[in-house]
């Protein structure tokens, strides 16, 4: 038996949404997500679905290469919204290394990503909507999330090999060189 998914009506696409945020709020990303595909289905460009499918998507990093960061990227750089798209894409930098830092990545090496998620909140700041200090809020938890990094312990903190780093070569007693 063949099953093919149906397409939910656009007069249906507010009740849509707000089942979709439900699940979010109960931490059920993977139901909002398919809320938000179906709601895309019927209407393509609904600015609310595709916000809310790209921060379905960064609910689910867990801090893996398998993690749908290239998809979130590309929804949130769809937005029409020169806001939303600073602002959504601060919070995809600023999760992502959130879930990195609980899987195990080094504290050291996530930094950069949180400043750039800054950077992102920042620009949001300067075209935000009046009353909104989201962009503020976030900044603020990056803030906070570094200081604790730096707190972490001096192990975390030391400099690791990376993949094209090499052992270096020394010279031994008598010519020989070790590896």
């Amino acid at each position: 038996m063949e099953f093919k998914l149906k397409t939910i009506s656009k007069d249906g696409i507010p009740e849509a949404i707000s089942k979709a945020e439900l699940h979010r709020y109960l931490n059920e990303p993977e139901e909002a997500e398919s809320i938000c595909r179906d709601i895309l289905a019927a209407d393509p460009e609904n600015q609310l679905a595709l916000r809310l499918l790209g921060l379905t998507l960064t609910d689910q990093f867990e801090g893996r290469h398998s993690d749908p960061y290239g998809e979130a990227e590309k929804i949130f750089q769809s937005l029409t919204n020169p806001y939303e798209v600073q602002y959504c894409m601060g919070l995809l930098l600023e999760r992502r290394a959130k879930a990195q830092v609980k899987s195990g990545v080094k504290a050291h090496l996530l930094v950069g990503s949180l400043h750039e998620a800054m950077r992102c909140f920042e620009k949001a700041e300067k075209i935000r909507p009046p009353h909104n200090d989201d962009a503020m809020l976030r900044w603020n938890r990056c803030v906070r999330l570094l200081e604790k990094l730096e707190r972490a312990p001096i192990e975390e903190r030391q400099t690791v090999f990376e993949d094209h780093d090499k052992a270096p070569i020394t010279s031994r007693p008598g010519g020989r060189v070790a590896k």
